[in-house]
């Protein structure tokens, strides 16, 4: 039988590429960029949190499209993860929220362990750009490139996704893919930035929050959509962060004004411990203007915003703040709110939401229910999650399991 052909050098299409050539079958890898794994390079600010140290039902859970991912998250879950690349030489660390990363710090050392992996195992690598997968009576014949047709009897798309287009996840594998027939997921950004509807946050530009609580809500829904604990940053444009970043997963549909965040400004104290707080700084204040008694509960930043928000005129005595008064401070501190516009565009997002259909996949394989042959791993499905190491382990196993059903379908080709 012919080779088969992984078309993108990330993190899925690099560990699919070097476990189908480890079981005999020839690999061609092909890469448009002149470095594998660009993307993989810059994550996590360049520390790489390659997975999240918990259990697949954790993992499943957390992600949207999750049930489809538990074949290939139980094959290779988490800690099957870090043993393999500590089995490459790269030391490994867990940090809050269960967040692994290399003890190097680098996303580099990361990349080049996966690359040399596939190297290693025999993948040849062709750096080009593939325009269309060939077919014929239904089944992978091969890719047309730039420098022409590479015939392959398996082909695997783990192009990624829309987000961070300068590193070659620009959206091209879903332009491939739905060219052959499969249903395309709108893509849309998750895990990116929010636009706030107003100026509060372009006032406090550069502040940021480490321990805050976060609330979003959605109009006209009782519950939360989501809730989290962690950082939380101001920009001229609205909101960024850890927390904000894992937020925007969750609200889906966007629609201007339909989303609030909620911020708890102290989320250690409740509220008759914030009021007893309140009742002594403003005692030990009680002759000093009101808007000069803040400075030691709140970033100097924020204290302006509070009290407009408390309603207490900034020139009022400390020892003549009512218990009215006090309970709007309160409220301003425990539910400081930010209306939201939007998302920030596509290019801002980590990863993309959206992709080819489940529907059209087996998950048992990771090959197209259409096309026989053709393989999907990574951002190229519809399936995303939150911050925390969970994208990139999906990337992993989705991979893997392409790669374990490409090298079973078929032995050496040429």
């Amino acid at each position: 039988m012919t080779r088969a052909i992984v078309v993108g050098g990330g993190p899925g299409g690099m560990m699919a590429a070097g476990i189908c050539a480890a079981q005999g079958r020839k690999t061609l890898l092909i890469e448009k960029n002149p470095q594998l794994g660009k993307k993989l390079r810059i994550t996590g600010k360049g520390r790489c949190n390659l997975t999240n140290q918990c259990s697949v039902e954790d993992m499943v859970a957390a992600a949207q499209g999750g049930k489809f991912l538990y074949t290939a998250l139980s094959a290779f879950p988490p800690q099957a993860v870090m043993d393999f690349f500590t089995s490459l030489g790269v030391a490994l660390k867990t940090e809050r929220g269960r967040r692994v990363f290399p003890q190097s710090d680098s996303a580099h050392q990361v990349a080049d362990a996966l690359e040399h992996f596939a190297l290693n195992q025999g993948v040849r690598r062709v750096r080009d750009q593939v325009l269309a997968v060939e077919t014929e009576n239904g089944s992978v014949t091969g890719v047309r490139t730039r420098s022409g047709v590479m015939p392959a009897g398996a082909v695997l798309l783990a192009c990624g996704g829309a987000s961070y287009p300068g590193t070659g996840s620009d959206g091209s594998g879903s332009r491939l893919a739905r060219a052959l027939g499969h249903t395309i997921i709108e893509l849309a950004p998750s895990l990116v930035p929010l636009v706030e509807q107003g100026e509060t946050c372009r006032r406090l530009m550069g502040l940021s929050l480490r321990n805050c609580g976060v609330q979003v809500r959605a109009k006209g829904k009782k519950k939360p959509v989501y809730t989290d604990f962690g950082e939380l940053l101001f920009t001229h444009f609205g909101l960024s962060g850890p927390t904000i970043l894992s937020a925007s997963a969750h609200m889906r549909p966007m629609e201007a004004g339909k989303y609030t965040v909620h911020v708890d400004l102290k989320p250690g104290l409740d509220q008759a411990q914030l009021d007893a707080r309140l009742l002594r700084d403003l005692g030990e204040n009680k002759n000093r203007l009101f808007s000069n008694s803040l400075d030691r509960l709140l970033p100097q930043k924020l204290i302006p915003l509070v009290i407009e928000r408390s309603g207490i005129p900034g020139d009022t005595r400390c020892h003549t703040v009512t218990k009215e008064q006090r309970q709007r401070l309160l409220e301003a501190l425990k539910d400081f709110t930010v209306e939201i516009a939007g998302f920030r565009p596509m290019e801002e997002a980590i990863v993309t939401a959206g992709g080819v259909s489940l529907k059209e996949v087996n998950p048992r394989t990771m090959e197209s229910k259409l096309v026989k042959g053709l393989y999907f791993a990574g951002e190229m499905l519809d399936v995303d999650a939150p911050t925390g190491g969970y994208n990139l382990q999906i990337a992993f196993s989705t991979g893997r399991l392409a790669g374990e059903s490409m090298g079973k379908q078929g032995g050496m080709g040429t």
